[in-house]
């Protein structure tokens, strides 16, 4: 079995495998999409963790169970290959599995605005769900492009009334989302942003500037800028996408290829860290039904012919 994804939905999968006494491979690049995020958000027990710090404590615990190995290292080709799948690791090695729960969530890609990138995670984020509790009663501001803005004004208004709606001067947002958001108070601010400040390793983002010359005070800036990148590995095996481009996924994380099941922020809207380990656990139990009536059949089969 080869779990590729060293996040929540494959430490939990590697976790029940385990516990099912399954050989597991785990390959692991190292390059989480919350890297970045000082807190693990809405985790049952775990709320307000580093998420390194979650991530060495699980691993710890599946060290408990020994059929399950951990490797450090990139993923760069996967396949289709008799009895099951084949991975290419970087470096030239070749590893092949009867399963593939693939479990490499995403990474955000975020808008060309300068300091977007050095405020991610620290000022600048995606969920306010994740993230609005820490910013509760603060002035925020919701980035979107025209009409993409309304949704995320307003779902801010759950943790603060304090919030502006920003376009950086791209976009049109439609009269009727106009009247929604000024009837709950919230200004549209249609400027180009010039510049994010404040101090990302510190206390985080304070105020954003216009290209007009405008500053305006804000502790967070919440985006509805949703492209995300999908691993590679994602078209290679052939998966189904689903219209939101996300991959298409089924009863307990299977894809449209057999034996592959795909977990996480990979395959869901909803893309909370607790989320993904449920998912993950899911897949877990999917593909170690499947091993179990396979090697049930081939017994059965064996009888037979002999």
């Amino acid at each position: 079995m080869v779990i590729v994804g060293g996040g929540p939905a494959g430490l939990n999968a590697a976790l029940f495998l385990g516990r099912c006494r399954r050989s597991v491979l785990v390959v692991d690049a190292g390059a989480p999409r919350n890297a970045r995020s000082r807190w693990v958000s809405g985790f049952l027990t775990r709320d307000g963790m580093e998420p390194g710090q979650l991530r060495d404590l699980a691993r710890a615990e599946i060290a408990e169970y020994p059929s399950v190995e951990f490797r450090d290292g990139e993923v760069t080709e996967a396949g289709r290959a008799e009895g099951g799948f084949e991975i290419l690791l970087r470096g030239g090695e070749r590893i092949r599995g009867r399963k593939f729960i693939l479990a490499p969530g995403l990474m955000n890609d975020v808008p060309d605005v300068p300091g977007f990138r050095e405020f991610f995670g620290r000022g600048v984020y995606p969920c306010p769900y994740c993230d609005g509790w820490e910013h509760r009663d603060q002035p925020v501001a919701a980035f979107g492009l025209g009409e993409e803005v309304r949704g995320m004004a307003l779902e801010l208004t759950v943790w603060t009334q304090n919030v502006v709606a920003v376009t950086n001067g791209k976009g049109q947002v439609p009269e009727k989302d106009r009247r929604d958001l000024a009837e709950r108070g919230i200004e549209i601010i249609e400027e180009p942003i010039a510049a994010l400040d404040g101090d990302p390793e510190g206390e985080g983002l304070s105020r954003i500037h216009f290209a007009s010359g405008r500053t305006i005070e804000r502790t967070a800036l919440f985006y509805a800028f949703q492209e995300c990148r999908q691993s590679p590995l994602v078209e290679q095996l052939g998966c189904e996408m689903s219209d939101k481009g996300a991959v298409d996924t089924r009863s307990c994380e299977k894809t449209n290829v057999p034996g592959l099941f795909v977990p996480g922020d990979a395959s869901r809207r909803v893309k909370f860290a607790i989320v993904a380990a449920a998912e993950g656990a899911m897949a877990a139990f999917a593909a170690n039904t499947e091993l179990l009536q396979e090697d049930l059949a081939r017994s059965r089969s064996g009888r037979q012919q002999g």
